[in-house]
């Protein structure tokens, strides 16, 4: 399948969530990694982004909580090429209500090939690569193929 190269800039667009029982750990992370931050467009999600902009001391692009739609605000930004990678510090071991919004959220990630962190390592892993800081092409599979495909007229019923 052909790919298309999708340019990530020096300052990356970086979307943080966290479910309840993970925030103060997306919080802590984000405290020891303030500078590292500092200099990317950081959106998230609803408290999630109250709560940051206060500890950290800069803008955040603050959208609906989680199940209210922050989700899938999320996702629909990583589609059309405005975040480009997310840190979603989610709980396993607690079910939630929008577990429909977090499957789908984590699928667009995968889809459109955007780095996902799902825990504090990870999330330190991607945050001290020197990929951070210089451009970067993202290979994404192109989808033309999929959005032009022409579907077979229904075959005539046998009488």
């Amino acid at each position: 399948m052909p790919h298309t190269r999708i340019v990530m800039l020096n300052d990356k667009r970086i979307a943080l969530v966290a479910h309840d029982n993970k925030k103060r750990d997306l919080l802590e992370w984000a405290l020891y990694n303030r500078d590292l931050l500092a200099h990317h467009d950081v959106y998230a999600t609803g408290t999630t982004g109250k709560a940051l902009e206060e500890a950290l001391g800069f803008g955040i692009k603050k959208l609906q909580s989680g199940p209210l739609g922050g989700d899938q605000q999320i996702g629909a930004k990583i589609a059309s090429n405005e975040i480009d990678f997310l840190i979603f510090f989610w709980d396993p071991l607690e079910p939630q209500p929008h577990d429909p919004d977090v499957k789908a959220l984590l699928r667009m990630a995968v889809v459109w090939n955007i780095p996902i962190a799902c825990n504090r390592a990870s999330a330190d892993f991607m945050i001290s690569s020197p990929l951070m800081d210089s451009e970067y092409d993202r290979l994404v599979p192109d989808y033309d193929y999929y959005r032009n495909r022409r579907f077979a007229p229904n075959p005539p019923e046998a009488s």
